[in-house]
C-alpha cells in the first residue's frame, strides 16, 4: 500500500462568490509514493510544492481531488499524530534553549515526561547540537536552526517526514550530515518526503522525484529512469583505440565520441551494445569499463521546464 496517494488533487485560491480572479496553486496532482522511500518534490519558486505538503498534512484543504497518508483520509487526526514535519522558514521562540525546545515540543506530542529528556538530548546528538543543548535560540545561526527543526521533527519518532527545505542555509559540512541522517533513517525503514531547490542533493539521495511547474506536475519516476541516456553508453578502454577499431564502431553505432581512451556510444538499439562489446574484443583492447550515461538530474530538470516557459 502506497504510503501517500493522490489523485486529481487540485488548490485553487482567491476564488469565491465575491473574487473576480484565482490562481491554480495545484491542479490535479496525482502520484503515490511507498514506503521506506525518499521522494523528492522539484520545481521553481511558486510551483506548488509547499502548497502541495500543506494539503497533506490538512494545513490548508485542496478544492478538488483526494489524498491519503499511510491510508488515512485528508484530515485525520491520525495522520498528525504520525509524521513529523519541517516546515519552511520555521520560527521557535528566542528565548527558549534548543533542549528546552525540544521539551516544549515533546509535551505537545504527549511523549511521557520519564523519556522526553533522554529523547530530547539523542536527537540534539543525532543533529551535531549536543553542545548547544543549553543555548538559547536567539544566538542560533541559520543552519543551526534546520538542525534543530529536524530534531523537532524526529521527535515522536514518525513512520514519516515532510521536510521543506532542510538543508536551506546549512554550510556543506552540515549539508553532506544530514544527507547521512536522511539516508539512515531511510534504512530504518521511514519515508521521507522532501522539498528542495538542491538537486544535486535530491539526485544523491532520493529514490524517485515528481517535477511540479505552474501547480502542474510534469514528470514522476526513479532518478536513475531520469538521468540515464536510453541507448548511450561510455566506454573507458585502457588505451586508445586504432583508426579501424573506430572505422568498425561508427558502421555499428549512430554515433561515437573518442576523447583519449574514452568512447561514448549512441546505439541504433540494445542488441548492438554485444556488437560493440565483441569488436572490441577482437581488437585485443582491455575494457575497463562500459556503462550507461548519465546526465545531472538538473539537466534534465532545465530541459523540461524551459519550453514551458518559453511559451
Amino acid at each position: 500500500m502506497a504510503i501517500v496517494s493522490t489523485t486529481n488533487l487540485s488548490k485553487t485560491y482567491g476564488s469565491g462568490i465575491f473574487r473576480k480572479t484565482h490562481i491554480d496553486a495545484l491542479s490535479g496532482v496525482s502520484l503515490s509514493v511507498e514506503h521506506g522511500q525518499i521522494f523528492g518534490l522539484l520545481g521553481p519558486n511558486g510551483a506548488g510544492k509547499t502548497t502541495f505538503i500543506k494539503l497533506l498534512l490538512s494545513i490548508a484543504y485542496p478544492t478538488s481531488g483526494e489524498a491519503s497518508v499511510l491510508g488515512y483520509p485528508l484530515g485525520s487526526v491520525a495522520i498528525r499524530q504520525n509524521v513529523g514535519y519541517l516546515p519552511e522558514n520555521h520560527r521557535y521562540p528566542p528565548f527558549l534553549t534548543a533542549l528546552q525546545t525540544l521539551v516544549h515540543f515533546g509535551r505537545l506530542h504527549g511523549i511521557p515526561r520519564l523519556r522526553l529528556l533522554d529523547r530530547a538530548r539523542s536527537l540534539l546528538a543525532l543533529t551535531g547540537l549536543s553542545d548547544w543543548a543549553n543555548v538559547k535560540i536567539k544566538k542560533f545561526s541559520k543552519g543551526m536552526l534546520q538542525r534543530l527543526g529536524l530534531a523537532q521533527a524526529l521527535l515522536a519518532d514518525p513512520p514519516i517526514l515532510f521536510l521543506d527545505e532542510p538543508t536551506d542555509g546549512v554550510d556543506p559540512i552540515g549539508r553532506k550530515e544530514i544527507r547521512d541522517i536522511l539516508t539512515s533513517l531511510r534504512r530504518e525503514g521511514r519515508t521521507i518526503f522532501l522539498n528542495s531547490h538542491m538537486l544535486s542533493e535530491v539526485e544523491e539521495i532520493s529514490d524517485r522525484v515528481a517535477i511540479l511547474n505552474k501547480g502542474r506536475l510534469l514528470h514522476v519516476g526513479s532518478v536513475q529512469d531520469i538521468t540515464a541516456h536510453r541507448l548511450e553508453y561510455e566506454i573507458h578502454l585502457a588505451t586508445s583505440p586504432p583508426a579501424d577499431v573506430l572505422s568498425a564502431l561508427r558502421a555499428l553505432c549512430k554515433h561515437v565520441e573518442v576523447s583519449g581512451n574514452r568512447l561514448t556510444v549512441h546505439l541504433s538499439d540494445q542488441g548492438q551494445a554485444q556488437a560493440v562489446l565483441d569488436a572490441l574484443r577482437a581488437a585485443g583492447l582491455v575494457l575497463e569499463s562500459f556503462s550507461p550515461k548519465k546526465s545531472k538530474l538538473e539537466d534534465y530538470f532545465i530541459q523540461l521546464l524551459k519550453p514551458r516557459e518559453e511559451a
